[in-house]
């Protein structure tokens, strides 16, 4: 396998987690009587640009498909996260009704809807149809498209160039990550300014999560390779902010090359210098990664394998992706962990891929008065055990697996 970036060949080995379903393939009861298609789920590190990536197995259009079931809405804490960032931009980009803003990967319109209501144009670009669908009913204009340097060109050619180009949790799912970075280059006005929010690579490997690896993911993302990647496709990084979410994120704010003039700040050069201080562009980079997920997987094991012999009853909450690497990876099935809860309703009566553990509404949990809950979503914990604090009621407990075994 080559690089998706530089095109060398690959041969660093970075974690190999088996062979899984892809983490978002939740299945219908009909389902439930076909073989599920698994693919080995394998990260391998170029050491000429150092960009962390999957090997290729599967198509995006396998992997973000119509039946497409994350949305983004049904996390109060994400919509909060959203709300925030647009207050900030609209002030410190001073947007208003002569300007544009364009999301791409806008999923179900939670973040364009306050864009919109702020009065300021917005276009969503989001190719899965029921995220997209739901966008449209909040009355954001939504493009079904994958995002790359065509799909740039026909918008710049409808005037339809950007003054605020967003991308929250995308670049790490595109497999032609080049053309997709070329994409903003591209549609941004000469003035205008591109974000990128997504897992640092830092916090995955300081904090072994390992979960946070699913085919969806094509690329692990570090500053110093995004900024290659970037420099490469005619972007410049002028600012970095690093962000509690999804266990520790980037915010990485980039401009045109040839036309930006904002100044880089020094939270650039400071963190590129803590990421090589950390390793991340050497051959240790994960050295003892692959051990901590088998200590990882083995404690959890123990711990069900503990609850089932003494009769006590486990049950998850959040039917998340990063739970489902956990859980495969783990080999967990039903007969340990009896259903997993979550509050989306594209999610419920359906099947986790490969454990295939059944998806449940809240109530089913608040009647079944387990004895544990399980956090699959562990990065939403306080969120999360806030809302299902009556648990404790009936002296239930909750329970995270990442990046150690721990009960509260």
């Amino acid at each position: 396998m080559k690089c998706r970036h530089c095109h060398a060949e690959l041969a660093l080995p970075f974690i190999d987690l088996g062979t899984a379903p892809p983490s978002n393939a939740y299945l219908t009861r009909e389902q439930l009587a076909a073989p599920e298609r698994y693919y080995p789920l394998r990260v391998l590190t170029c050491t000429e640009c150092w960009l962390v990536q999957t090997e290729d197995h599967a198509g995006r259009e396998e992997l973000f498909s119509s039946d497409y079931a994350y949305f983004s809405s049904y996390s109060s804490s994400w919509l909060a996260h959203a709300e925030r960032y647009v207050e900030d931009m609209v002030s410190r980009l001073h947007l208003g009704p002569a300007s544009q803003v364009v999301e791409v990967a806008s999923n179900d319109g939670y973040l364009l809807q306050y864009v919109k209501a702020c009065g300021i144009p917005c276009l969503g670009i989001e190719p899965t149809a029921g995220t997209a669908r739901a966008a449209r009913e909040r009355g954001i204009e939504t493009r079904e498209v994958f995002f790359g340097l065509d799909a740039a060109e026909a918008l710049v050619a409808e005037g339809r160039s950007a003054d605020l180009a967003i991308a929250n949790n995308v670049l790490a799912h595109v497999p032609d990550i080049n053309d997709f970075v070329a994409g903003f280059a591209r549609i941004l006005k000469p003035g205008g300014v591109a974000t990128f929010e997504f897992p640092h690579l830092l916090r995955l490997v300081a904090d072994g999560q390992f979960d946070t690896i699913y085919h969806e993911h094509y690329s692990y993302l570090s500053l110093a390779a995004t900024q290659r990647i970037f420099e490469s496709a005619g972007l410049a990084v002028f600012d970095v902010e690093e962000l509690p979410t999804h266990g520790g994120s980037l915010r990485v704010h980039a401009q045109r090359a040839d036309t930006g003039r904002r100044p880089r700040t020094s939270a650039v050069s400071a963190l590129l210098n803590q990421e090589r201080s950390a390793g991340l562009s050497s051959k240790a980079l994960a050295a003892d990664l692959q051990q901590r997920a088998e200590r990882i997987k083995h404690d959890l094991l123990a711990f069900l394998i503990e609850q089932a012999r003494a009769g006590r009853t486990v049950a998850g909450y959040g039917a998340a992706a990063k739970g489902n690497t956990l859980l495969n990876f783990a080999g967990v099935r039903g007969d340990l962990l009896r259903c997993v809860a979550d509050a989306s309703p594209h999610k419920r009566d359906h099947w986790l891929p490969g454990s295939r553990i059944p998806v449940v509404s809240e109530q089913t949990l608040r009647n079944m008065r387990p004895d544990f809950v399980l956090v699959l979503p562990w990065n939403l914990r306080e969120e999360i055990t806030a809302q299902l604090a009556y648990v404790r009621e009936w002296g239930a407990r909750f329970v995270t697996a990442v990046p150690e075994l721990a009960l509260s």
